[in-house]
């Protein structure tokens, strides 16, 4: 008997990936290379951290880019929005002192301080509103600061997981580049990788 496959919420598709020890931070050294074909060294070197600088990412998932980024600054903060991802992370990073974990929606999330530098990678495709998570960006980012983005070429409005499918919104370049003029930041560096566009932006 053939079953259709069925639609899923973003949180129970994380929760499951973490069930499943689909885990980024714990994949093999080739299975890591292939993840920096989308953020890797470029994107890393271009948040231009240094050990005074606040940082704060944006779907930290289970730590693969955040153990890159701690031990180069003085405060990273990392939010997410599936429970087990969180804490996985918490595993994942216990050897970092300077590194706080928040279980959260961005979009909904409170904060309590501003940030010199803010990323993200893969994880706006979760989000329709997508001129409201950027304007939230310029919210929290000090001046001068450092917004850091990439974002999958693929315009696919699912991820197809095989029994399941997370619907996505895609993102548009064009349309980014537009919202984040309009949230009064300015886009000092773009390029490409093999699977995602890169794009560096700071406040006005």
């Amino acid at each position: 008997m053939r079953h259709e496959r069925r639609d899923i919420d973003i949180i129970t598709h994380y929760n499951k990936l973490i069930d499943d020890e689909n885990d980024p931070f714990r994949d093999s050294q080739p299975l890591k290379e292939y993840m920096d074909k989308w953020d890797g060294p470029l994107f890393i070197d271009s948040m231009n951290l240094t050990f005074a600088k606040k940082v704060l990412e944006i779907g930290v998932g289970t730590g693969r880019i955040a153990a890159k980024a701690a031990p180069f600054c003085l405060q990273l903060t990392g939010i997410d929005i599936s429970p087990n991802t969180i804490r996985r992370a918490s595993e994942n990073l216990s050897c970092f002192k300077n590194i706080e974990l928040i279980c959260a929606d961005f979009s909904d999330y409170i904060f309590e301080e501003t940030f010199d530098v803010i990323y993200s990678s893969l994880t706006l495709i979760h989000f329709e509103n997508k001129q409201n998570f950027i304007c939230k960006v310029s919210e929290l980012l000090n001046e001068n600061g450092i917004f850091c983005l990439s974002i999958d070429k693929s315009q696919n409005d699912s991820i197809d997981m095989g029994n399941y499918k997370l619907k996505i919104y895609p993102d548009k370049l064009d349309d980014i580049a537009e919202y984040i003029h309009s949230a009064n930041m300015y886009i000092s560096k773009q390029f490409d990788t093999e699977f995602a566009h890169i794009i560096i932006s700071t406040n006005r």
